[in-house]
């Protein structure tokens, strides 16, 4: 299947892998400090671009990356959450970031089950990972509600060195288990 085609609907929304339409959601969403806080900080609309390439450029060399999160009604680009295996990164991770004026909403929730199961049952994960700053509560409360745990402290790779995370995550067993609460 050629990655434009690849699609996953869920009651709300629309996942799919991004590209430059999604640049100016992208760009707000990057210079956002309250959504950006835990994941890098915020970014000019250059190196947004840059980062929205290095994104569909991971597509190409990985076969998958983070999906663009749209609201399914309007096609509005809300967020990126998916899986995500850049060099260096501790493990597979399914990673998640929604706009602010979209959080509180479930749509985290939503498009993280189902990257889960596109990473379990496409990709053929064994383990899924999310890295989180202690500091990051509602990350924290995402982490817990699709079952993950809190498997200690972890290493990122440079830039991000310094920065202190845990490992939440589960096995692919343990996810087939837990997203039935889901179906």
């Amino acid at each position: 299947m050629a990655i434009e085609d690849i699609r996953i609907e869920t009651e709300r929304l629309i996942l799919r892998p991004p590209n430059g339409d999604d640049f100016e959601g992208w760009a707000a969403f990057q210079a956002d400090p309250d959504v950006t806080t835990y994941i890098g900080g915020t970014k000019s609309r250059a190196e947004s671009w840059r980062s929205l390439c290095g994104m569909v450029g991971a597509w190409h060399v990985r076969g998958y990356a983070m999906f663009s999160v749209l609201l399914k009604d309007s096609g509005q680009w809300i967020g990126r959450i998916g899986p995500w295996y850049p060099e260096g990164w501790p493990g597979t991770e399914v990673g998640w970031g929604i706009a602010a004026e979209f959080s509180g909403k479930g749509y985290a929730l939503e498009a993280a089950v189902a990257s889960m199961n596109y990473a379990v049952d496409v990709l053929g994960w064994d383990d899924i990972c999310h890295t989180i700053a202690p500091e990051n509560t509602a990350s924290i409360r995402l982490a817990e509600r699709v079952g993950a745990t809190n498997r200690g402290p972890t290493q990122l790779p440079a830039p991000f060195q310094d920065a202190r995370v845990d490992d939440w995550g589960q096995s692919r067993e343990q996810w087939q288990e837990n997203r039935k609460q889901f179906q």
